[in-house]
């Protein structure tokens, strides 16, 4: 019987002889897969292999309980194992075969690399996908501030872009059909493009979960793991690893502040649509109406949320990230907060002359979110619901191996 230390160094192996993105077919304990098309694909199926060896992290999060229903991880497999993945860095803490260990497992650090690569692997049109990828930030600044400065000059030619607006009225800058005919075509884009890259995502690993189709069970356990960020608690309830090997609830905490806050100002724009349209009521809305409720709610949670997650950003141990997302990560929580803190100013500044100035930078930051939103960090949550989706339908199966700890 082969040793832990003899499984574990025959998984090692697996990732040997890697050239390019071509890889030879690996194995560990006889059984074979099929080669693997990345090197973030390749390290992923050879971390998998030796933590499946290993087997110490099992209880951790979804990821081990999935990886111990496989001895061998296609394409299909990796990814959707990387979107189960939540970055809580407790597997590493844990890890005896982390750094400086020959094994070099740092599950993590592959698994946002693969992360990374699946939105655009994904992503209608890839290309954009891999514009943002790379120069996340500077893409997400250069296009809030461009579309500002577009809309400043439009609002220069109506009126003036300095001056008090009869009643605070938005309407008074823009009329209505004009920013209802420059937002509606960006949001049905956005919906669009995450659409087809959502569907193109769940194709790709239902058969890699066992191809059952969604119940109401399952559907219900994977919508609440997504909505309670169930698996950012470490394993154990006590949370995140950030800097340092100590438990912290602060990322859960504060991407529920950015998450539900999105979700109340994105709720207190429908309402106000609804009271447009069905009821003939037009903006702007007392401070005691829902849509004003709604959005000084959702955007003060997000601008907590998203100052938060910028913090512990740039205070994370090192080993929990991949760089080369960094500027990815930092343009999504950046045009959040842009889009929070200049729409809270717009409720402040709607009596004053710098109304029509500060209407432009809130909706050229709000237009670039939305067409930055199918590429990047925003992405994610759709993968990662999905991926817990059909997590929730694959431990409803049978487990053929009889492996698993669940």
């Amino acid at each position: 019987m082969q040793t832990l230390e003899s499984l574990t160094k025959e998984a090692q192996r697996l990732g040997e002889g890697v050239s390019g993105a071509a890889v030879q077919r690996m194995s560990i304990g006889g059984l074979s897969g099929p080669a693997a098309e990345s090197p973030a694909e390749v390290e992923v199926a050879r971390q998998m292999a030796i933590c499946n060896a290993c087997r110490y992290c099992e209880g951790f999060c979804a990821v081990f309980p999935a990886m111990t229903r496989r001895l061998d991880f296609g394409q299909a497999d990796v990814h959707y194992l990387a979107n189960l993945c939540h970055n809580c860095g407790a597997c590493l803490h844990a890890c005896q075969y982390a750094p400086p260990h020959e094994f070099m497992v740092n599950v993590p650090r592959a698994m946002a690399q693969l992360r990374g690569q699946t939105y655009t692997d994904y992503a209608w049109p890839a290309a954009l996908g891999g514009l943002y990828r790379r120069n996340g930030l500077v893409v997400a600044l250069a296009l809030a501030l461009g579309l500002a400065l577009f809309l400043m000059l439009a609002a220069a030619r109506q009126g003036g872009l300095w001056g008090a607006v009869p009643e605070g009225s938005f309407y008074a800058i823009f009329p209505h059909n004009l920013m209802v005919s420059m937002f509606l075509p960006v949001f049905l884009f956005a919906m669009l493009a995450l659409g087809l890259g959502l569907t193109r995502f769940w194709r790709a690993v239902k058969p890699a979960t066992g191809g059952a189709d969604l119940g109401g069970a399952a559907a219900a356990e994977g919508a609440h793991a997504a909505l309670r960020l169930k698996y950012l608690d470490g394993g154990h309830g006590e949370g995140c690893h950030n800097e340092d090997d100590g438990w912290t609830q602060a990322r859960r905490r504060y991407h529920h502040l950015t998450f539900y806050g999105f979700m109340f100002c994105f709720a207190a724009t429908s309402i106000a649509t609804i009271y447009h349209y069905v009821f003939g009521w037009q903006a702007p809305y007392g401070w005691t109406s829902l849509p004003k409720l709604f959005g000084i709610t959702g955007g003060v949670a997000m601008v907590m949320g998203t100052v938060g997650l910028w913090r512990l950003r740039m205070r994370r141990h090192s080993d929990h990230l991949e760089p080369s997302q960094h500027g990815m990560d930092l343009g999504f929580i950046a045009l959040l907060f842009l889009t929070a803190s200049t729409g809270l100013l717009l409720m402040l500044l709607k009596e004053t002359a710098a109304l029509p100035a500060m209407l432009c930078v809130h909706l050229g930051a709000v237009m670039a979110l939305f067409l930055t939103m199918p590429y990047g960090k925003f992405a994610h949550g759709f993968y990662r619901s999905a991926a817990l989706l059909r997590y929730a339908v694959e431990r409803r199966l049978p487990n053929k191996l009889g492996l698993s700890g669940e």
